[in-house]
């Protein structure tokens, strides 16, 4: 499996993991999931985690890995190699992932004092990653280790913080994000 091949399915594998972050920034709004809680003197994860951004993240990633799985014979046909198809389970548990990494970081951002929006670098990038991993590994291990390999998950790992850095910076400078990371 030559370096090509490696990123082409990495990339494809954490499609249906990346798209909902984004898609939760543009859907989101209304009832945060915390209810305006506070814990030990802070909101529990703040108002920029919404219901709705999460149903949207999680349908978009959805609906996306379905996209992908129909035009999976075309596109392997294409790059000359296998690229993965989803699970159905795949499907609900790398966007749902995803989004709760980035719940989980938003906590863990609370509790250390971090204000809404604040730069952690390393927890803001990778987030995503144990969370989206970390539950499709849970109800689907099988698939996750048939699927990808050590390679391609180093590839995750690098490329990752690279393309949640790159997005940002589009969102923040078309108006959607009100700072750059």
């Amino acid at each position: 499996m030559g370096p090509v091949e490696i990123v082409v399915i990495a990339l494809w594998f954490m499609l249906p993991a990346y798209i909902p972050n984004n898609v939760a920034v543009l859907v989101g709004g209304g009832p945060p999931i915390d209810g305006g809680r506070h814990y030990r003197g802070s909101r529990l994860l703040g108002d920029g985690k919404t219901w709705r951004g999460l149903f949207g993240g999680v349908v978009a990633g959805f609906l996306l890995a379905l996209a992908l799985n129909a035009i999976e014979p075309t596109a392997t046909a294409s790059v000359g190699f296998d690229l993965p198809r989803f699970s159905m389970t795949a499907m609900i548990s790398l966007p749902l992932g995803a989004l709760l990494g980035d719940i989980g970081a938003s906590f863990i951002k609370r509790r250390l004092g971090a204000e809404r929006g604040a730069s952690m670098p390393g927890l803001d990038q990778l987030d995503l990653v144990v969370g989206s991993l970390g539950l499709t590994a849970l109800f689907s291990w099988g698939w996750v280790t048939a699927t990808i390999n050590l390679w391609i998950l180093l590839a995750i790992l690098l490329i990752t913080p690279l393309l949640h850095l790159i997005t940002n910076w589009i969102a923040y400078l078309i108006g959607v994000k009100d700072v750059p990371w």
